[in-house]
């Protein structure tokens, strides 16, 4: 069936600007009459699948789209159910891998994270009991005075500050060589993890561009089957 368009029922519609650009300069440029009839075959000529779908669905044409669009979704359909079908062994073996590695990382790097969390724990437990009293003198030298407050609390912030500050670098530097080597063990495991799952995935990416070529080649063909005159 022949079904037309126009520029301005495409622009209307909502038509993307970018695409509606290309259209326009495929046409010849943007003295192309902007309500001259625009065979669809030409525009899926110039702009693809998409596109022609885009104006079918949206029923920016001059004659009614709506028979068209419903083949066109109905063999759409089946290209996708197919294209599913194709690919699906190959997700479901990359999935399983992927798992399996997945799991191997988790339990290779857990004993570092156990031990980094242990010994960051027991660094941050002496931070907090060395700034407590710190902290607490600030805050009753802070609670003495209110009318005083900004002139009594500044020594006592100032300590406060100094001892924290100690305190800091402290667990800084008892937990830094825990977490450097959580890194480590980490890094190895997602090294593996990652070079494990790399061939199932690379051959899911293969069966994947097939079969979504395939699906690519059956949506144009159907298109230009539909719009024949």
């Amino acid at each position: 069936m022949t079904i037309t368009t126009t520029l301005n029922r495409l622009k209307q519609a909502g038509a993307c600007q970018f695409r509606y650009a290309h259209l326009i300069s495929a046409l010849g440029g943007i003295s192309f009459d902007h309500d001259a009839p625009i065979n669809l075959l030409t525009v899926l000529g110039s702009n693809g699948t998409n596109d022609v779908a885009w104006v079918l669905e949206n029923g920016a044409t001059i004659e009614d789209s709506a028979p068209a669009w419903a083949e066109y979704e109905r063999v759409s359909a089946t290209a996708l159910a197919e294209y599913e079908r194709v690919r699906a062994p190959a997700l479901a073996e990359y999935e399983r891998v992927s798992a399996t590695a997945l799991a191997e990382y988790e339990r290779v790097k857990a004993p570092a994270w156990a031990e980094y969390e242990r010994v960051s724990a027991t660094a941050w437990a002496e931070y907090e009991r060395v700034t407590a009293p710190a902290l607490a003198e600030y805050e009753r030298v802070s609670a003495t005075a209110w009318a005083e407050y900004e002139r009594v609390k500044a020594p006592a912030w100032a300590e406060y500050q100094r001892v924290k500050a100690t305190a800091w670098a402290e667990y800084q530097r008892v937990s830094a060589t825990a977490w450097a080597e959580y890194q480590r063990v980490r890094a190895t495991a997602l090294a593996e993890y990652q070079r494990v799952k790399a061939p199932a995935w690379a051959e899911y990416e293969r069966v994947s561009a097939t079969a979504l070529a395939e699906y690519e080649r059956v949506r144009a063909t159907a298109l230009a089957e539909i719009l024949k005159p």
